[in-house]
This record gives structure tokens, C-alpha cells and sequence, in this order.
């Protein structure tokens, strides 16, 4: 069945080589739904925050990434997981492979790794440049967050003296937490992440709508798909509701035993999209010895390196075929006069007809071989359908960590890695001492 959508996106499910009884799940799914929509819940918030998002935030963050461009050359994000890969996604699939998007400014990020190398580097990077500072982070203690903010903040003490509080940006909780208290104290100008709103889940407020307005993408558009999407996904009837079936899906595939989702892009700028996809269903969905590992593939380049165990190795995995249809740029192939390289049949077809394609070809030989394959087409890779996109995927993978019975806005995993580290660093200490 392929499901058409209002955002000229589609589901196309014909592929998935199992035969799904969908009434069995209509209780269920209606339950589940009906939790999804109570806004009292604690982390519900994301659920009906591009429809609440108040034009006078919006207004906020455009004047401030405004500022940010005709201040500075480059804006460094400081963050991990929810509070950058959302806005690196969007800014990496929505930019130039090569240089910067037209009116829009340098974004780095940093505070996602503790690399010493990587940290000296940027720092490096950063001379001779005008700069600015986005701090991101709900808690303010997340120690690869702020450890990187110590570093930057200091530079920028040193670099602009009195001046660089203006140019410190913080985005974390309205009331508490360590960041919070930092900001109040030296007056740095803030942005407030919903605390109804859990990390992964926040890429449509201030902590991704900022770094993505500076880098010169069209937050309002964005924010337009992403309401539309809201608004689509409130249907509760799941042969109506393609955030709903694509979650069903992978709920039967995962009982027949496939161990693996992979999400796979025919677009090399999708990387970060992949990524952010990654850790929201990863977080969301694993725990208590449960759930599918989510990973990500970008073809034509990987099938000459994991496309052979794809097609022949352990029938452990299935593939979510991502595809935008229109791209704005495009380049055709020249004729060679002695046609030396054989190539001359493809002459005047342009790559993206040859990488059209490619992935059919992909699509026929991997169903060939019986791997299930779930196929999700938008019109265009613009900023409009990646909100709609963005929104989708949020709504498909809480309805999915709920058919698995867990809790999609904790992270006992993480909290617990974030323990023992902390543990080691202060016996470490107490060591030497």
C-alpha cells in the first residue's frame, strides 16, 4: 500500500515481504495515541510544540542569528546528542557540499567528543575570526558539554574581555540546572529548551532553530512542515496515519526476528540526518533487552563496502529506503568524442537520472535477495519537507518504543555510563592527590 500525504510524501510498503493484520493493531495503536496527545505527560511536549511555537520566540531567534551574521564569521555550537545533531542534520542536508548556504554563516560544533586534538584545533581555527558562542545543553551537566564551554569561555574572556558576554549565547532550561545558574549569573542572553521536552526530541526549539537559522536555512519554512506534519499525525486510525503503520512495520519485522533497521540515503548530505535518526530511535527504543539496532548506510558509496553482506551475508537486518525526489542542482555528462571510457550511452542523462537509477536498481536486486525494504519518498530535499520529515520520524518512534513497552523519553543506558565515568575521573583525582 502506498499512503499519499499532503506533503507530497509517501510510504511505500510493498516490499516489506510480510502480510500485516492491521485490525489487530487498532486498539492498541488508539491507546497508544491517545497518551501520545495528553499534554500533561511529563516529555509530551514535543508533541504539540510546532503548532505552540510563539512567533514572538520565533521572531527572537531570527533577529539573534541576524546578529550572529553580521557580527561574526563563524558560530560555534557546544553540545552533544539532542542538542546538536538535530541542527547539524538540518544544516548539513540543506547547505553546500563546498563553501557556505547564501547568507548564512560558519556553524561548528564541538562538546560531542573529548578529543584534545579536536579541541585544540578548533580553538586554532578560530583565530583571525569574529565568533560567537552557543552553549546547549538542558541540564548543564553533560561533561563533554561542559567541558568544552570552560575552554571556549575562557577564550572568549580573553579574546573580546567584557565583550564577549554578548556574545555567549545560552540555551538550556528556564529555571534550574548548573548552565542556567551560569548564564543568570554573568548575564549571558538565553533561549529556553521546553522542560517538556526531552533532548532528542528537541530539534524544533530554540536549541536547533538557532544554530540552523544562522547557517542561513529558513526556520520558518521548516517550522511550516513541521506543523503541517503535527496536524497529519493526529490521525488515529493507523491505516491513516503513515508515522503510525511505518512504526507497525517495524514492530511485525522485529518479531519475525530482524535484529537491524537500516536507513539508508541516496544523498551524501543526509549523513547527520542519518545520525540524528540513529540516536532518537536508539535512545527511545533500547532497553530492557529490547528493540531494533539502528544504523545507517549511504549509497552508491557503500555498497562498495557493506553492500555485499547487505545482499548475501545473515538475514539479520531490513532497509528504510529514504529517497527526496528533487534536488536543486544537478550536472550532465559530457560527450567524449573517442569514447575511451565507454561511456558515451549515458551521454546528456545527468547523475541524479543516473543515480535514479541506481536506486532501483539497488531496490530490486536487495528485495531479490529478501531483504524487507520500507520505502519513504518526499517530493524535495527542501526545508519545508525536512520539518515534515523530522516530525514523522519524532511521531513513529514513540509510538514505536510504546509498542515495545518501554519508555521513549528516558535513557537509563547513558545516565549509567555518565556514573562510572564521573566514578573514574574522581578516583583518579583522589589517586594522585
Amino acid at each position: 500500500m502506498v499512503n499519499k500525504l499532503i506533503a507530497n510524501m509517501s510510504l511505500d510498503e510493498s516490499l516489506i515481504g510480510i502480510n500485516i493484520n492491521w485490525t489487530k493493531y487498532f486498539p492498541t495503536v488508539a491507546l497508544i495515541h491517545r497518551h501520545l496527545e495528553n499534554v500533561t505527560e511529563q516529555l509530551n511536549g514535543w508533541v504539540d510544540n510546532p503548532l505552540q511555537q510563539s512567533p514572538k520566540l520565533i521572531h527572537e531567534i531570527n533577529k539573534t542569528a541576524c546578529e550572529i551574521k553580521s557580527n561574526a564569521d563563524v558560530l560555534v555550537v557546544i553540545g552533544i546528542g539532542g542538542s546538536y545533531l538535530g541542527a547539524k542534520a538540518v544544516q548539513d542536508a540543506l547547505t553546500p557540499y563546498f563553501g557556505l548556504q547564501e547568507n548564512g554563516v560558519e556553524v561548528l560544533y564541538v562538546g560531542h567528543n573529548l578529543s584534545g586534538t579536536y579541541m585544540k584545533q578548533l580553538v586554532n581555527n578560530l583565530n583571525n575570526k569574529e565568533v560567537y558562542i552557543n552553549v546547549i545543553s538542558k541540564s548543564g551537566e553533560t561533561m563533554e558539554t561542559m567541558l568544552a564551554f570552560r575552554v571556549l569561555r575562557n577564550y572568549m574572556k580573553d579574546r573580546y574581555g567584557n565583550a564577549h558576554e554578548n556574545r555567549i549565547i545560552v540555551t538550556t532550561d528556564a529555571k534550574s540546572g548548573h548552565l542556567r545558574k551560569i548564564a543568570d549569573q554573568n548575564q549571558y542572553r538565553t533561549f529556553a529548551i521546553p522542560s517538556n521536552i526531552g533532548g532528542r526530541y528537541s530539534v524544533l526549539t530554540p536549541a536547533g532553530l538557532l544554530p540552523i537559522a544562522a547557517a542561513g536555512i529558513n526556520i520558518d519554512q521548516l517550522l511550516v512542515g513541521a506543523r503541517d506534519a503535527t496536524i497529519h499525525f493526529k490521525e488515529v486510525q493507523v491505516e491513516r496515519n503513515m508515522a503510525y503503520r511505518y512504526a507497525v512495520i517495524r514492530y511485525e519485522l522485529y518479531k519475525k526476528g530482524f535484529q537491524m533497521e537500516l536507513l539508508a540515503c541516496f544523498e551524501p548530505s543526509l549523513a547527520k540526518l542519518q545520525e540524528w535518526w540513529q540516536q532518537l530511535f536508539a535512545e527511545s527504543e533500547g532497553k530492557e533487552q529490547k528493540g531494533l539496532f539502528p544504523s545507517s548506510i549511504c549509497y552508491s558509496t557503500d555498497l562498495h563496502s557493506i553492500g555485499q553482506f547487505i545482499q548475501d551475508g545473515s538475514p539479520i537486518l531490513f532497509e528504510t529506503m529514504l529517497h527526496f525526489n528533487e534536488v536543486d542542482m544537478d550536472y550532465f555528462l559530457p560527450i567524449e568524442g573517442r569514447d575511451e571510457d565507454a561511456l558515451n550511452y549515458l551521454t546528456y542523462k545527468s547523475f541524479n537520472e543516473i543515480n535514479a537509477v541506481a536506486k532501483e536498481g539497488v531496490t530490486a536486486a536487495h528485495a531479490d535477495a529478501g531483504v524487507p525494504i520500507i520505502q519513504i519518498h518526499l517530493k524535495k530535499l527542501d526545508a519545508y519537507h525536512l520539518g515534515f520529515l523530522l516530525y514523522f520520524f519524532m511521531k513513529a518512534c514513540a509510538m514505536s518504543a510504546y509498542l515495545l513497552k518501554v519508555n521513549p523519553f528516558d535513557q537509563p543506558g547513558v545516565e549509567h555510563y555518565k556514573i562510572k565515568t564521573l566514578e573514574l575521573l574522581i578516583n583518579s583525582v583522589v589517586y594522585k592527590s
